[in-house]
C-alpha cells in the first residue's frame, strides 16, 4: 500500500504569506516592502525564502534592480490584491466589538505634530492606561484608515474624507520667525510686506504647490529671497534657528524654540484646522473611544492656548 502525503504546500498558505507576496511585488525590492510591513529587510527575506520553499515554487526573479514576479509571483499577488478589502473589513469589525482598554493602537500623525504637539499629551496618555500601546507612525500624507493603515489620524488639513469620523480639534496658525539676537534679521514684529520683500528666507520645496504654507510662500516670498530650502518645518525651524534667514512656521513652536522669536502677527489666513480621525467601523472600540475623548480634549486645550 503506498502512502498519501499530508503535505499540501497551497492549503499551508495564510494572509501573512500573501501580504508578504503582495509588498514585494508592489516594491519590487526586499527593502521597500519592509518599509510598507513595518518589519527588518531581514525579516521580508527569511519568510519569502521559506514561502518558497514550503511550495517548491520561485516567486521573484532576483535581479540588479530589484525584484520581479514570476508568473506563481503575479498569481499570489493578484490573489492579495483581491483578499485585501475583505481581510482589512473583517480586522475592523473584529476590532470594532473589543471592549477592553488594552492592545496596540496606531496613530498617523504629521511629522509637526509629534515634534511640537502631541509628546506631553501622549505622555499621559500613556500613564492613565499602561494596557494600550500607542504606535506611533509619522507621516504627512493621509494614510488608508479602511486599510488598517492606522487606526488613527492627526491631521492639518482644510478638508478630510468623508468618509471618516471624529472630531475637529481647533486650528493651527502660522506667523513668520527670526533668530533672537540676529543683527541682519527684524527683532520687533515687522509687516509682513516688508518682511517678505526686504529678507532672506528659509524656504520649503520648490515644486510643491500641495501644501498651505508653499503656496503661501510662492505668492509672497520671490524665489531670489530664499537662501535655502527645506522639506519639513522642523527642519525650516532648525536653520531659521541659526540666523541664515527668515521662516514661516506654526505658533506651536513658541515654548519649544526659545531661539526664535515671531517677528509678524498671526497670519489668519493661513489658520489650518486639526482634526483626530478614526473610521467608523472602529469608533466604538474601547481603546480607540478613550483615545479620541481624552486626547481630543488634550489636544483641544493645547491648540487653544498656542498663540
Amino acid at each position: 500500500m503506498t502512502s498519501r502525503s499530508t503535505d499540501h504546500p497551497a492549503e499551508s498558505l495564510n494572509w501573512d504569506d500573501l501580504r508578504y507576496a503582495l509588498a514585494i511585488a508592489e516594491a519590487g525590492s526586499l527593502a521597500g516592502a519592509a518599509r510598507a510591513l513595518g518589519v527588518q529587510h531581514t525579516t521580508v527575506l527569511r519568510r519569502l525564502d521559506a514561502l518558497e520553499q514550503r511550495l517548491g515554487a520561485r516567486l521573484f526573479e532576483r535581479h540588479r534592480q530589484g525584484y520581479r514576479s514570476t508568473e506563481a509571483g503575479e498569481l499570489m499577488a493578484a490573489q492579495a490584491r483581491a483578499m485585501a478589502p475583505g481581510v482589512a473589513e473583517l480586522q475592523r469589525r473584529i476590532l470594532g466589538r473589543d471592549t477592553a482598554l488594552q492592545g496596540p493602537l496606531r496613530l498617523s500623525t504629521a511629522f509637526v505634530a509629534m515634534l511640537y504637539l502631541l509628546p506631553r499629551p501622549l505622555a499621559d496618555f500613556a500613564r492613565a492606561h499602561p494596557g494600550i500601546a500607542v504606535e506611533i507612525s509619522e507621516n504627512s500624507a493621509l494614510v488608508d484608515l479602511s486599510r488598517r493603515d492606522a487606526d488613527i489620524v492627526l491631521r492639518f488639513s482644510a478638508q478630510v474624507p468623508e468618509h471618516l469620523v471624529g472630531r475637529r480639534l481647533g486650528e493651527m496658525r502660522m506667523r513668520i520667525y527670526a533668530a533672537r539676537g540676529a543683527r541682519h534679521l527684524p527683532q520687533v514684529q515687522t509687516p509682513v510686506a516688508q518682511l517678505c520683500q526686504n529678507y532672506p528666507w528659509i524656504g520649503y520645496e520648490r515644486d510643491r504647490s500641495s501644501r498651505f504654507y508653499d503656496r503661501w510662500l510662492r505668492r509672497h516670498v520671490a524665489d531670489e529671497r530664499i537662501v535655502m530650502r527645506a522639506d519639513l518645518m522642523q527642519s525650516a525651524a532648525a536653520m531659521a534657528r541659526t540666523g541664515l534667514g527668515l521662516a514661516l512656521l506654526p505658533t506651536l513652536i513658541e515654548p519649544h524654540e526659545p531661539e526664535l522669536l515671531p517677528v509678524s502677527e498671526v497670519l489668519p489666513e493661513m489658520d489650518i484646522p486639526v482634526w483626530l480621525l478614526t473610521h467608523p467601523d472602529l469608533r466604538d472600540t474601547a481603546r480607540v473611544r478613550v483615545f479620541m475623548q481624552q486626547m481630543g480634549d488634550a489636544l483641544a486645550r493645547c491648540l487653544a492656548a498656542a498663540p
